[in-house]
């Protein structure tokens, strides 16, 4: 492998982290990168603590494990971040986005890692009506992590989420997007 990219979601069972994988392996898939997204859980009950992992590659994904040493951790509920070891394997260059409001506490403190906070659930609320934050989230990846181009993001929301509020979303993950970019 050239490049590659492992992403770990950590979020409970209800708040959109299986789509949030599928929809950052698609706008990567869009660029035309390789890209491989799978969920992992527990009991399969809503607010079961849960994972959901992504790889992307410029060459075919073929390691089909849970990402033990993430790149990139999104923290869709930040009350994991004190009942797991969420930051477990978490490189050292690593990014970290956690689903809160800008300077709420992250117990995370590494040098070279970035750590951002974007309230994407109040993002949500506003955009589509739901505290469910999930394309806030993709949009703060997008501006984080620099794999693709928001056009294409958009593109990928607009065609997965076509019954559910597209113009919404696209408006939630524009904001998430564009917090990211304000504080970097």
């Amino acid at each position: 492998m050239r490049w590659m990219r492992e992403i770990r979601i950590h979020a409970r069972a209800g708040q959109g982290a299986i789509t949030t994988g599928e929809i950052l392996a698609s706008a990567a898939f869009w660029e035309g990168k390789w890209a491989l997204a799978f969920p992992h859980f527990g009991a399969a009950r809503m607010g079961a603590a849960m994972n959901a992992f992504v790889r992307l590659s410029d060459e075919p994904v073929r390691l089909r494990t849970q990402v033990y040493e993430p790149d990139v951790l999104l923290i869709v509920d930040p009350t994991l971040m004190y009942a797991y070891d969420v930051f477990s394997g978490l490189k050292s260059n690593g990014i970290v986005i956690v689903n809160q409001a800008p300077g709420e506490p992250v117990p995370y403190r590494s040098n070279g890692v970035r750590i951002y906070n974007v309230p994407a659930d109040d993002i949500a609320e506003k955009a589509i009506g739901r505290r469910l934050g999930n394309t806030t989230m993709v949009g703060a990846y997008a501006a984080a992590s620099g794999d693709f181009q928001f056009e294409s993001l958009e593109a990928v929301i607009r065609e997965h989420m076509a019954d559910r509020n597209p113009d919404g979303n696209v408006a939630a993950a524009r904001q998430g997007y564009d917090a990211i970019k304000a504080a970097m």
